[in-house]
């Protein structure tokens, strides 16, 4: 059984991990801000077409994975097995994206709804995606991270079976289609279409099914939590009935 010190000793790695990625993601903002004021694009929704890099795009594809690297690095130094530390990358990654547009408000005015447009990711191809559809997934992430890492027990932490596992898959892939069906449907069109697709409608009943199976590993790992967690209170109860008895 994890002893009372050592669960206190996972919520502050918890607390930690959340401070670090809330932190990333304040910088992340600032950065965001400053290159999109440069170019005249607080909002990214606008008619005009997506601006050529300006000799930006190595820096900020580097920036990307020097984002992803301190994620992983501080998950790893959290963690204490390979799941706790893929939960942890989990909760610091799911932070730091709603983070990212808490501190995008105050510091730019935008989103001004949570239905606003936004450029997700450009690589291999533009990803459009209403604000509160990545919010939606990170929130999942940083609830399937906080289970695996702070309800562990003695066997181990708690982690999606495969057939929830599979199907948690086939919601990202689907999910990763509706940000980029779009641009799917210009790129045979060349780079300049690319750069002038604004997407006018998001697939929100493709990325219901794709959320829904999402939430599948979730569920699947709170569930095993739970039944762990009734197995010791079961556990508990006999033995101090089985005490009481003999006393």
């Amino acid at each position: 059984m994890i002893t009372h010190k050592r669960r206190v000793a996972e919520a502050w790695r918890w607390l930690v991990v959340v401070l670090f990625a809330l932190a990333m993601a304040w910088v992340e903002s600032s950065v965001v801000f400053y290159l999109r004021t440069m170019i005249d694009r607080i909002d990214p929704y606008q008619a005009n077409p997506l601006p050529i890099s300006r000799g930006f795009a190595k820096a900020e594809l580097i920036r990307e994975a020097a984002t992803i690297v301190m994620l992983a690095s501080v998950s790893w130094l959290a963690g204490r097995t390979a799941r706790t530390r893929l939960g942890y990358f989990l909760i610091a990654f799911g932070v730091w994206d709603i983070g990212y547009y808490v501190f995008l408000r105050p510091l730019t005015g935008w989103p001004r709804t949570l239905l606003d447009w936004d450029v997700l990711f450009l690589i291999p191809l533009p990803w459009w995606g209403p604000v509160v559809a990545p919010c939606l997934i990170a929130g999942l992430m940083v609830m399937l991270g906080t289970l695996v890492t702070q309800f562990a027990r003695a066997g181990g932490a708690a982690w999606p079976r495969r057939a929830s596992m599979a199907t948690g898959m086939v919601g990202i892939a689907l999910a990763l289609y509706t940000f980029v069906a779009d641009a799917i449907g210009v790129v045979a069109k060349g780079e300049t279409a690319l750069r002038e697709m604004l997407p006018v409608c998001f697939l929100w009943p493709l990325f219901g099914v794709a959320l829904l199976l999402m939430t599948v590993p979730v569920a699947d790992v709170a569930w095993q939590v739970w039944c762990r967690a009734c197995a010791e209170r079961a556990k508990t109860s006999t033995g101090f009935v089985h005490e009481s008895f003999f006393s």
